[in-house]
């Protein structure tokens, strides 16, 4: 799978900070100077980008639920039909987000509600297609596993995987980056392998 190297638009610049301090002090304890300092912009600079904070939050969580299942879909194209194959590789993939995106695990489980309906449908929506690519991949690697549970064995490794953010920081409750997606990747196909026993 490819990955963008290109330098972070201003926009991404501002979202990623948000995500930050939305993160560390909730929502509604960030201002949009504060947003705006973090990127070195005023806070009115920021409405030349978003019609306000509601509207980056939004992008935040919309945008990472789109981001996992488009990235999720290429993965299930570039396997080839191998189940064993897109597992290893939709693991990865998360374990990438669970790693780099920790923020958005806190602020989507903190601020989801959050989100205008309409937007929070969408979300959910989203969450629940990625969901079935993993389920799909799992029954087809364990075809004796009922859909229900396969559907429940991805959302405990959901939860392991998802629990980086509780973790510390690396040096302090982790091990270091190599060495958690290490232990990540061990745990989460530990996990699926269990199916089979």
């Amino acid at each position: 799978m490819t990955t963008r190297t290109d330098a972070p638009t201003r926009r991404e610049q501002i979202l990623k900070e948000a995500a930050r301090l939305f993160a560390e002090r909730g929502f509604h304890g960030v201002g949009v100077d504060e947003i705006g300092a973090a990127v070195g912009i005023s806070g009115p600079g920021l409405y030349r980008h978003f019609p306000g904070k509601d509207a980056m939050l939004a992008e935040l969580l919309v945008g990472i639920s789109e981001r996992l299942l488009s990235g999720g879909r290429l993965r299930v194209e570039e396997a080839d039909a191998d189940p064993e194959v897109l597992l290893a590789s939709l693991i990865d993939g998360h374990i990438d987000f669970a790693l780099d995106d920790r923020p958005l695990i806190t602020l989507h489980d903190r601020e989801l509600d959050r989100l205008r309906d309409s937007d929070r449908k969408l979300v959910r929506q989203l969450q629940r297609q990625y969901v079935e690519l993993w389920v799909t991949a799992v029954r087809e690697l364990h075809p004796d596993v009922a859909e229900s549970e396969a559907r429940a064995a991805v959302h405990a490794v959901f939860g392991l995987l998802n629990s980086t953010p509780h973790l510390g920081s690396y040096g302090g409750g982790l091990p270091g980056r190599a060495a958690t997606e290490t232990l990540l990747r061990r745990l989460a196909h530990g996990a699926f392998a269990s199916l089979a026993g």
